[in-house]
């Protein structure tokens, strides 16, 4: 028998607090850069007709979206969402965090706090349900993924090979490919990840 899942009242007013603070900090950013929505468009290789319904507050776009927007604009992806933190110390509530994807089996990943470019760092939260993935396209060369499952079990496809990662386990991955999350098993997963793009040269112990 399948599976209803539904859409709380909550969930659905956090995706519109997400799209209003997205279209607003997406509108100032462009501006600040001194960009059409076509030279944008260009930059990013989002489509414009895209850049228009997220500047409308009328579509939750991708996580992938959002970050080819957020490097072409030289921001992150906390930054869009207000979650960002520069100040030596910054609590980020609940209510604050930002739910970025909710996947048709009920599943989500919210982004919790993350910091400003050029050394990005991002703290997310996931859940996926039985059967549930989540494919991501890769992210820029150099960044590193760390992650904590904490219930059931997580598959990580990385190229060709999955990786089964227990409860209590934890991972740390290069992502600039093209990988996903899976959950093949029958118990609900639960998992914290950090990500890393890190900008800074690298320093060579002894040197």
């Amino acid at each position: 028998m399948e599976k209803k899942y539904n859409i709380s009242t909550e969930a659905v007013s956090d995706v519109e607090r997400v799209s209003a603070t997205v279209s607003q900090n997406l509108k100032l950013f462009r501006r600040q850069n001194g960009l059409t929505l076509d030279e944008l468009s260009r930059k990013s290789g989002v489509s414009k007709g895209m850049l228009v319904e997220i500047e409308q507050g009328s579509v939750n776009p991708s996580i992938a979206t959002l970050c080819r927007a957020a490097t072409a604009l030289g921001v992150s992806v906390a930054d869009f969402v207000g979650v960002a933190a520069s100040v030596p110390v910054r609590i980020v509530r609940p209510e604050e965090a930002s739910t970025l994807w909710r996947g048709p089996k009920g599943g989500s990943a919210t982004l919790l706090v993350g910091t400003h470019r050029p050394d990005q760092i991002e703290l997310w939260r996931w859940t996926l349900f039985s059967g549930g993935i989540f494919e991501s396209p890769g992210h820029l060369p150099g960044t590193l993924e760390l992650l904590n499952v904490e219930t059931g079990e997580l598959t990580l496809k990385l190229a060709d090979s999955d990786h089964l990662i227990q409860a209590g386990s934890s991972v740390l991955a290069r992502t600039e490919e093209k990988h996903a999350y899976m959950n093949c098993g029958k118990e609900e997963l639960r998992f914290i990840m950090a990500v890393a793009e890190l900008r800074r040269p690298r320093v060579r112990i002894g040197s």
